[in-house]
């Protein structure tokens, strides 16, 4: 018992400084991807096309992997989350110059927050251990993006979607798994903790956005 009390204290300490870590890097990094769409909208780049924004998303997330121990890997975060916010700049040009556009992008913007705060809040506030939902986020993830490469190339409204209904819920699950995990010392790498709540934030916006632009256009 001893033992147990002592391992669940350090667990929390510790945690609990790596998810501060995070956050601080987390705000800073989203701060940035900010500034670079908004360069991108104001410059009016194009997006790289779907197989660019994967090679360069998976290469610089190798590179964040192989950095993550070093300073080069806080380097390597700006440079990946820089990149997804330019690709991110011409998707929000588009929304823009839809009718209604502006209150589109506000509209997933504040519902991405929300979902965020309330998911990392209900961890924080519970202490809830979510490692059990791992595989099944996975497995979950692998279906959506395959559903959603099919929903592209056979355009499918209605399946592309669903396949967006599915990637809200699939992140904001991934938001509070990966806030469990860090509390319960299964991340202890605040710079690779840093990507998985990026990534999770960056896909539920765009799945948001497509929600409400569907919705929006259906007024």
């Amino acid at each position: 018992m001893p033992y147990e009390s002592a391992r669940t204290s350090a667990v929390s300490v510790d945690g609990r400084k790596v998810l501060r870590n995070t956050y601080m890097l987390l705000s800073m990094t989203l701060l940035f991807s900010a500034a670079v769409a908004g360069v991108s909208m104001a410059l009016g780049l194009p997006h790289p096309g779907l197989i660019l924004t994967l090679v360069g998303y998976f290469g610089l997330l190798f590179a964040v992997h192989k950095t993550k121990d070093s300073a080069m890997g806080i380097l390597s975060v700006f440079a990946l989350t820089g990149f997804m916010g330019y690709t991110l700049g011409p998707i929000l040009s588009m929304y823009a110059s839809l009718p209604g556009g502006s209150s589109i992008i506000m509209s997933a913007l504040g519902t991405t927050g929300l979902i965020f705060f309330g998911m990392s809040g209900w961890v924080l506030s519970t202490g809830k251990d979510l490692s059990g939902w791992g595989k099944t986020l996975m497995v979950g993830v692998i279906m959506a993006f395959v559903l959603s490469l099919g929903a592209m190339f056979f355009d499918i409204p209605a399946l592309g979607l669903a396949v967006s209904a599915m990637f809200v819920i699939l992140m904001s699950g991934l938001i509070a798994y990966e806030t469990s995990n860090i509390l319960h010392g299964g991340e202890t790498n605040y710079i690779m903790a840093t990507v998985s709540l990026y990534v999770s934030l960056y896909n539920l916006f765009l799945s948001l956005l497509q929600i409400f632009g569907v919705l929006g256009s259906d007024e």
